[in-house]
């Protein structure tokens, strides 16, 4: 990259702190995806966030990015060169007729407090401004994001910008040495090991039954494309309960390896949970779970873990808390109305 190049991309940011050093930039490409790993980590300890992403994990993100133009709506800041922060932009049309323009970032805690955030959040609305005035869209709009309640200075920042939150979530947690409960698999229905040519009908099963959830936004063939590649990807693990030639209910199970080593656990997740409606309030969701956490006790898992919107109609909650989950900690989804 020559000179010419590093001096054009540039952004002025007016609002921004008067701090020796501090530049913002645009995004450059993969050659960031390193920087940008660096600031992730080193913002999670202070924010109370137990993650372990890889460089691996977030290039295939990158890979699949959609509605987003990271060269135009992503900012990255720098001292002296070195990566502070960054910030991205992006927006999705939901199922029940809202569009939401999502803007979220990290910053490195030793920079917080001293007007480099708010100035970037500024930034990324303006951003956000200018993409949807290229939308002929006359249905309810949305500035959006998000954050897990230990990010305390972030939801001040959001708040202070007129974010109120709309939707809250749990991360939680399930001992595997207390007593699992017996809940067993509703009669008709058998668990079959999941096969390569059955991935399809399992995405499409999936997304059906997500339609009617909450901020519920259609995928697409790079969404599926990105998820067959994620690093823990792992469809064996997976429990698949099957009506004759129909998919009722899946536990999408996986084991984030580097997350264990870092924390020094032995965690198995529960996720990507679903029955489909002609399927549900037969037990189903609690019997896929149940094996689940029976199948990870016999790998020497000792924990599983899950995320719940608390809010969901489908009383996910109930059903979590009936396998013997306990919440750890929130998440917020926040908006303001796009004028």
């Amino acid at each position: 990259m020559t000179a010419s190049t590093l001096i054009n991309d540039l952004i002025a940011m007016p609002d921004a702190p008067a701090i020796p050093g501090l530049i913002f930039r645009r995004f450059r490409g993969p050659e960031d995806y390193p920087h940008m790993l660096a600031v992730i980590n080193g913002s999670k300890a202070a924010d109370g966030i137990e993650r372990s992403d890889t460089l691996e994990a977030l290039t295939n993100n990158y890979a699949h990015l959609e509605r987003c133009d990271p060269y135009r709506d992503m900012v990255m800041a720098e001292v002296d060169g070195q990566m502070i922060a960054y910030n991205r932009a992006f927006w999705d049309q939901q199922d029940d007729g809202a569009r939401v323009y999502t803007v979220f970032g990290f910053l490195l805690p030793a920079w917080r407090r001293k007007g480099i955030g708010a100035a970037m959040l500024a930034h990324g609305e303006e951003r956000v401004r200018e993409i949807a005035a290229e939308h002929a869209y006359d249905g309810p709009r949305f500035f959006q994001s998000f954050l897990s309640e230990g990010e305390v200075g972030t939801r001040a920042l959001l708040e202070r910008a007129g974010y109120k939150p709309v939707r809250y979530g749990f991360e939680m947690k399930r001992d595997l040495s207390e007593p699992l409960p017996d809940f067993a698999l509703p009669a008709s229905l058998d668990v079959r090991p999941m096969k390569e040519e059955n991935l399809r009908t399992l995405w499409d099963a999936n997304a059906e039954a997500f339609r009617d959830h909450w901020g519920y936004v259609a995928p697409s063939e790079t969404d599926f494309d990105s998820w067959i590649h994620q690093h823990d990807f792992n469809p064996s693990l997976y429990k698949v309960a099957w009506d004759g030639n129909e998919i009722a209910g899946a536990v999408q199970n996986f084991i984030n390896k580097e997350e264990n080593e870092e924390y020094n656990r032995k965690r198995g997740y529960t996720e990507g949970i679903f029955v489909r409606r002609p399927w549900r309030k037969r037990g189903l969701a609690r019997a896929l779970i149940v094996q689940s956490m029976k199948m990870f006790k016999e790998m020497g898992m000792t924990e599983t873990a899950l995320g719940v919107d608390t809010q969901n109609l489908s009383g996910a909650l109930r059903v979590y808390e009936s396998c013997g989950y306990r919440q750890m900690k929130m998440s917020i989804t926040l908006r303001k109305p796009l004028e």
